[in-house]
């Protein structure tokens, strides 16, 4: 006996079909985004980490010379996981899309870089994995929230290859690590799904059923091609 509320369903239908239709849109434009609109998305944010004991905090850059810097070190990062990009895709149309954005990165008009209490433990590597998820929440709201709002939004952690650049380019102290950079600004035309690879496939072909590789939700053929 199923236990969903119909009236809840409007809502679900809306938070749904924002999701599905979410994209990285990494082509902005440098027309000013206004403080109202980036605090009320970074206020979505920040719910995401609601009464835990270390949350995110933001450093919003919109200084030409920040931006700048962060942009040179994007495109330092960008030289080298272009090769392997390369190596592994054949998907033209997203090394495009992000090689425009490393051209462009410093003419973004607003820049979120998340930041945690802290610094990201060595050992064990679960210990930097579970650092680096509490940030995750926080990024999501703020990526969906841009949507919602009419916003293009992508998140990266290129411009933090070098953390110790990083925190000098952003006056962080020692204890304050910077963990993505979400670019923020009005799209240029509408985002283009096929930019962030392959479709999505029929979920019940990538859902394993208490152990590896047991798939009795797999479709012979997409159901939706």
């Amino acid at each position: 006996m199923s236990t969903f509320d119909p009236t809840i369903e409007p809502t679900f239908a809306a938070v749904a079909g924002l999701m599905r239709a979410q994209a990285a849109q990494r082509r902005l434009r440098s027309d000013p985004v206004d403080d109202d609109t980036v605090l009320a998305l970074l206020d979505l944010a920040a719910h995401a980490n609601g009464g835990r004991r270390r949350r995110c905090a933001f450093v919003v850059v919109r200084d030409p010379d920040v931006r700048h810097q962060l942009a040179r070190t994007y495109r330092q990062g960008w030289s080298v996981y272009k090769r392997i990009l390369r190596s592994r895709w054949s998907d033209d149309a997203l090394l495009e899309d992000r090689q425009w954005q490393s051209d462009h990165f410093e003419d973004v008009p607003v820049l979120v870089v998340a930041c945690l209490p802290g610094r990201r433990p060595l050992f064990p590597a679960v210990g930097a994995a579970a650092f680096y998820g509490m940030a995750f929440p926080a990024v999501q709201n703020l990526l969906l929230g841009a949507a919602a709002r009419g916003l293009g939004a992508s998140a990266t952690t290129l411009p933090l290859w070098s953390v110790w650049e990083a925190r000098r380019t952003l006056g962080l102290p020692r204890n304050v690590t910077p963990v993505s950079v979400v670019a923020l600004g009005w799209p240029r035309g509408t985002t283009n799904r096929a930019l962030n690879g392959a479709p999505t496939p029929f979920v019940g072909n990538v859902v394993h059923l208490d152990r590896w590789g047991h798939l009795p939700f797999r479709a012979r053929r997409d159901p939706g091609l």
